[in-house]
């Protein structure tokens, strides 16, 4: 991933946050065929992504594989008519802000029973957690629970690097990037209020 070094992410409590955040990601293997990817959820639990695919799946015959994973983070397009600068001199460009995360590792894949269960259980009630009256694996008949659980595999993947890029203005004055947080908070299209905050959390950091 080009990285320039104004861009680089590498504070693990800000890329554990993103991934926590935003844990539906993209899984890519390189098989017989070529570049494979899958997306799906992962719950970070220490230096492991956890998850599970159902067993047609061709990760459940990728044990051992060599793989990326790319957490992606908010996104949204930043108009030059933000920036003070701008206005000032006009010599400014529209770009795109976004945070991203690319975790290398090894893929392992779990057959067995209790951990795919515990891993269901953790998944399912830190999902449910928002829902007014939240649902448990245990609400279903233990029949089904079971059936379910013979039709997936899960998947264990061992972080060996994390890359991090978070291109949130930082190439710009002071000035532009507030002016880029009040742009996307008065725009208030799909992210953009999360963009604002991750940008404005940056500002913080800095201080």
């Amino acid at each position: 991933m080009y990285m320039p070094a104004y861009f680089k992410e590498t504070r693990s409590e800000a890329l554990h946050a993103l991934m926590r955040a935003y844990p539906f990601a993209t899984l890519v293997t390189h098989g017989d065929a070529g570049l494979v990817a899958n997306h799906l959820p992962f719950e970070l639990v220490g230096d492991y992504l956890h998850g599970h695919v159902a067993r047609g799946n061709e990760l459940a015959r990728a044990d051992g594989a060599e793989v990326l994973v790319i957490f992606r983070g908010p996104e949204g397009y930043v108009s030059p008519n933000w920036y003070p600068s701008k206005h000032e001199t006009g010599r400014e460009v529209p770009t795109w802000n976004y945070a991203v995360i690319h975790v290398h590792g090894r893929l392992r894949v779990v057959e067995d029973h209790t951990w795919l269960r515990q891993l269901l259980e953790r998944l399912t009630d830190r999902h449910e957690a928002g829902q007014p009256k939240p649902w448990h694996v245990s609400d279903a008949p233990a029949d089904h629970i079971e059936k379910s659980l013979g039709g997936i595999v899960g998947l264990e993947v061992s972080i060996e690097r994390i890359e991090g890029k978070f291109k949130l203005s930082q190439n710009h004055p002071a000035a532009n990037r507030a002016g880029v947080v009040e742009g996307l908070r008065q725009r208030s299209g799909r992210g953009d209020a999360e963009l604002a905050d991750l940008m404005a959390q940056q500002e913080e950091s800095r201080s």
